[in-house]
């Protein structure tokens, strides 16, 4: 698993004074990437305490020195790629280019209903979504933005100095469907797939690697039509959710990479181990993956 690249998400539920700890532990683990979710609160925890992401990544970079920082995932419900491209850009000369931008579609929720919106049809979401990932590139890689589109607009929108990783930051796009893989083929650095709601139920790892399989090729496919090569899209595949099993042990997190990266994966992400649902885990099992899974400090 020379190759394979591992991450972690850490939900923005703490208080600032332990969150730090936390962020700080993921590096010195030896964690790749390090990720938080982008949500104006959510589901089941939305009663509880439940942090901004931004001022959370801004706070990471200055706790961090190497690990790379992102969102898993941001999208269009409350965002706006002006506003958003310029807190993008902060970010990474904060972090010295150790941002990347994961951005989604959304599956709808309290992030649109707290603002009142009425909640898009599947088609104006995925058009929605394409505007905004079309326009938040535009943004970053171009010091001046006009942009007359349906759901977002920009006129006269300056990016200076714009990001420290050239062209822009590195987008990870969330993506299952045909549409949603036709975006990542032309935007994304990297694709990222949690598995699919459509299969009902949650599986094990090692049941759930034929089912991702049909998502790689689809991916493949898509970057054929788009006339790019792919393996120039990493890869990254997010568990705890729809792919169970993987935290479980320093054995069984080791049996999945195995079999993830022989699929075809490059980066595989799992989730801080948490007191209850969900994703409820013992932080000993972490440590031990860390010792006998992770390099300490992390790759350069």
């Amino acid at each position: 698993m020379s190759g394979l690249r591992h991450g972690v998400v850490l939900l923005p539920e703490h208080p600032w004074a332990r969150a730090r700890e936390l962020w700080s532990r993921a590096e010195e683990f030896g964690f790749d990437h390090a990720w938080t979710y982008d949500h104006l609160s959510w589901r089941t925890l939305r009663g509880g305490p439940w942090f901004g992401t931004v001022p959370t990544l801004t706070a990471a970079a200055t706790a961090t020195s190497r690990i790379r920082l992102g969102t898993l995932v941001t999208g269009p419900a409350f965002r706006h790629p002006v506003t958003f491209a310029k807190e993008l850009t902060t970010l990474d000369d904060i972090s010295r280019g150790r941002i990347v931008c994961g951005l989604g579609a959304g599956a709808g929720g309290h992030d649109e209903e707290v603002l009142g919106a009425k909640p898009p049809s599947p088609v104006q979401r995925a058009e929605r979504f394409e505007e905004f990932v079309e326009l938040t590139d535009l943004l970053l890689r171009s010091p001046v933005t006009d942009y007359p589109g349906r759901y977002f607009t920009a006129v006269d929108a300056h990016t200076v100095p714009g990001c420290v990783q050239r062209p822009r930051v590195p987008f990870a796009v969330a993506a299952t469907g045909p549409r949603g893989l036709r975006l990542a083929a032309r935007y994304a650095d990297i694709w990222v797939t949690a598995g699919r709601p459509g299969w009902g139920e949650p599986a094990r790892y090692d049941r759930a690697v034929p089912r991702l399989a049909g998502q790689l090729r689809a991916l493949e496919e898509a970057c054929a039509a788009a006339g790019r090569d792919p393996a120039t899209v990493r890869r990254l595949v997010v568990t705890g959710a729809m792919i169970r099993g993987v935290s479980d042990s320093a054995s069984a997190y080791q049996d999945a990479c195995g079999l993830f990266e022989a699929a075809g994966f490059t980066d595989v992400v799992s989730h801080w181990p948490r007191d209850g649902f969900p994703y409820q885990g013992r932080i000993e099992v972490l440590e031990d993956i860390a010792r006998t899974v992770l390099t300490p400090g992390g790759a350069p």
